[in-house]
């Protein structure tokens, strides 16, 4: 299964790709179940709160089937190779599960990042950038309006931080977001089963939770198998990795 050049031009053009219904519904309720029954029986140490958001819920299940069936026996592990490459993903051990609970505050707005920058909390060694290829996102929820934890995008960021990393060096991440100007951000709506393929370095973040219901999300992280040789080169060329897009990015590069 692949992407059509349509789907590939979105990513070219956004940042993203999203993917109505391309999970199976028994692969979700698989998910759900062992994530319910873990925080059922586990229950949230308050302790553990700033980690678990910052880098997953229920750690025991991440690199469990219930998780990694999600994207290994889904179309996704394909569909994601067909824009990186086929067989040039590297293995992928586990899942983040992302839940995102209602607030009686106000919703926060969201607030743009890239992944694999320092905070005290989500395990990245200070003074490192743990950048990758894609994020894949899988939506074990309905997420049918703005505010309710949604997964939030700047599109076409990923072309505007590649030209900023040409101008000031990949390193420059070091210091901080980048300051850009920035398009106005789009909270995704998803139904259950659908799921998102975005580039690294597309700016993303996440909606505060107005909603009376908890989100549920599971994200993958998949490197090209050459990515640790052009750990740097891969922000200042952001297609260097996905052999898949070639076809696409090409014409609309001019060449």
């Amino acid at each position: 299964m692949e992407l059509t050049n349509e789907q590939k031009r979105a990513i070219y053009e956004n940042g993203y790709v999203h993917l109505p219904g391309i999970v199976p519904r028994e692969l979700m309720r698989d998910a759900l179940r062992a994530i319910n029954s873990s925080l059922g029986n586990e229950g949230i140490d308050p302790s553990q709160l700033q980690k678990f958001r910052a880098q997953s819920y229920c750690p025991e299940l991440q690199r469990t089937r219930h998780i990694t069936n999600l994207l290994y026996e889904s179309p996704l592990w394909e569909l994601a190779g067909s824009a990186i490459g086929p067989g040039r993903v590297s293995p992928v051990g586990g899942g983040q599960i992302a839940l995102r609970f209602p607030t009686m505050e106000p919703p926060r707005e969201p607030v743009p990042h890239i992944d694999g920058m320092y905070t005290p909390t989500n395990g990245v060694p200070k003074g490192t950038i743990a950048n990758f290829t894609a994020l894949v996102g899988v939506f074990l929820s309905d997420v049918p309006d703005e505010y309710s934890g949604n997964f939030t995008v700047w599109p076409g960021t990923h072309r505007v931080y590649e030209q900023y990393f040409r101008e000031k060096g990949p390193q420059a991440l070091l210091e901080g977001m980048p300051e850009v100007g920035l398009p106005e951000p789009r909270q995704v709506t998803a139904s259950a089963g659908d799921a998102v393929i975005a580039h690294y370095q597309l700016g993303h973040g996440i909606a505060g939770n107005a909603s009376p219901n908890i989100r549920y999300a599971i994200f993958f992280r998949l490197s090209h198998v050459n990515h640790d040789s052009v750990h740097w080169e891969c922000m200042t060329d952001i297609w260097l990795e996905w052999e898949g897009m070639r076809e696409v990015v090409r014409p609309a590069a001019g060449v």
